[in-house]
């Protein structure tokens, strides 16, 4: 995707915040082989974040200046997002899902914590193609494409807040900055952070 430069006398796009949810409640103070790790993962996706984190003010002044608010169907990000807007529904789009974290099928002698885990699950995602079946890079970075052009069509009207994930964010960044916007603040990744995005 090249970037496409802004007409002459068309209104400036609003800015994108990119916004990972809070922490989770499921704890990662554990050590897993392969197989519990899977399973770790599998209620990590459905589980919520912890109601005694709340999100910092800048975020929370991020959302109140913000035009729109997004979300992805995660209950984490639904969360999150009822957090920060006292409860007020907004829309979430599937779209908006964290890419899969298959790990590698290691003896199952091998206890790692799940952050470890979740290092080697995405090194071999993105390098190596080991997916188990489930949504590949190619597809997930394809998605990613089609995530960029709905922020993009709603920063049209105003600023906009995607409360979604820590990698697939970044693979949004990714396809943000093909279509010309420029990461103008980073928090890097953590829970709660931002990267604001602007039009060039």
């Amino acid at each position: 995707m090249t970037a496409t430069p802004s007409r002459p006398g068309a209104p400036k796009a609003g800015a994108i915040v990119l916004a990972r949810h809070g922490e989770p409640v499921l704890s990662r103070k554990i050590k897993l082989n392969a197989a519990g790790y899977r399973d770790f993962w599998a209620r990590y996706e459905v589980g919520g974040i912890r109601a005694d984190r709340p999100p910092p003010d800048a975020l929370r002044a991020a959302v109140e200046g913000g035009g729109t608010l997004v979300c992805s169907t995660r209950l984490r990000a639904i969360e999150s997002a009822a957090m920060l807007t006292n409860g007020r529904d907004v829309p979430r789009h599937e779209v908006l899902i964290e890419a899969p974290l298959p790990p590698p099928p290691l003896p199952g002698w091998v206890r790692l914590s799940p952050s470890t885990w979740g290092f080697l699950a995405r090194v071999c995602w993105w390098y190596l193609g080991h997916h188990e079946g489930q949504e590949t890079r190619a597809q997930a970075e394809a998605r990613a494409e089609q995530a960029a052009d709905l922020v993009v069509e709603a920063a049209g009207s105003g600023d906009v807040v995607v409360l979604a994930h820590g990698f697939f964010n970044h693979l949004i960044g990714r396809a943000l900055k093909r279509r010309g916007w420029r990461l103008s603040m980073s928090e890097g990744y953590k829970y709660w952070s931002m990267r604001r995005f602007e039009r060039v």
